[in-house]
């Protein structure tokens, strides 16, 4: 029996503010990467004009254009392809990096600093978790969208020799991006100030690692002195795991989990210490 004094409507009140905060409780991270989706809104025809723009540009610059000077087909260990199908899968890895690295960058700092996009909905029900998941959910949209144009591109090219595997280069392509943009995102999230340090990552990080990860010819036609920049490429060991599925490269068992184990690392480990670095910003 309910007592003298209670008021219904305050107890149904009370019971409704609830059920709207359990909501955002379940599907905060949803309702963080609508949000982020939509600020995108703002660049949209950018996006469009990159995703559609860079895989003509490079593969008709580095790919069909310099492949017209290389008549001799490119020794990949123990296969040959032409110098287009050997480009084509590095080219579709450095999209999705390239992609990730503009989204996991300035765009953390200014939910951070700038914008301040984050600390609104910490305020409510959603966590600091989900709102890196929703971030990351967001960002995936733009790198999946990126990824897809540009293997359409490449069968329009025809750069990819077994269709019936190079399929995985999408699946690839968004793993890489990952395995970069989200150490990058951390990193972000714990800057107070800018001071150049995002140019300082695509001049002595992204750059080198574009062109010393055997994304124009084979890592061991380096010197020794130089192949490590390889070895630690998130680019190198993605672009390895799609030329074997793009044209077959032969690769050990050993090796391939090599190279997708060391992306899955960089990625979940990366992921999990962002959401440390946004818990303690977001509980100042």
């Amino acid at each position: 029996m309910p007592p003298i004094f209670a008021d219904p409507s305050v107890d149904a009140a009370r019971a409704e503010a609830l059920a709207w905060g359990a909501r955002p409780r379940r599907n905060g991270a949803w309702y963080m990467a609508e949000h982020v989706v939509r600020t995108m809104g703002a660049y949209k025809w950018t996006i469009v004009a990159g995703a559609l723009g860079q895989p003509l540009l490079y593969l008709l610059g580095l790919g069909a254009g310099l492949a017209a000077l290389i008549a001799a087909p490119v020794q990949d260990g123990d296969i040959a392809v032409s110098y287009l199908v050997f480009v084509a899968p590095a080219l579709l890895m450095t999209a999705g990096i390239s992609t990730a690295s503009e989204e996991f960058s300035y765009p953390v700092m200014a939910g951070f600093k700038w914008r301040r996009l984050y600390f609104g909905p910490n305020a409510s029900p959603i966590s600091s978790p989900q709102i890196v998941t929703g971030v990351v959910v967001a960002a995936l949209v733009r790198i999946v969208i990126v990824v897809v144009v540009y293997f359409a591109v490449l069968v329009v090219f025809q750069a990819l020799p077994l269709i019936a595997t190079g399929w995985l280069l999408m699946p690839i392509g968004v793993l890489a991006a990952l395995s970069f943009g989200l150490p990058l995102m951390a990193y972000a999230a714990s800057l107070e100030n800018d001071s150049g340090q995002f140019a300082m990552v695509q001049r002595f990080v992204f750059m080198p690692m574009f062109l010393f990860s055997g994304t124009f010819y084979p890592l061991t036609n380096l010197p020794i002195a130089l192949q490590w920049i390889g070895w630690i490429s998130p680019l190198w060991h993605a672009s390895e795991l799609g030329r074997a599925a793009s044209y077959g490269k032969p690769i050990e068992p050993w090796l391939l989990a090599v190279h997708l184990g060391y992306l899955l690392v960089l990625t979940i480990g990366s992921y999990l210490i962002a959401r440390r670095v946004f818990s303690r910003r977001l509980a100042r």
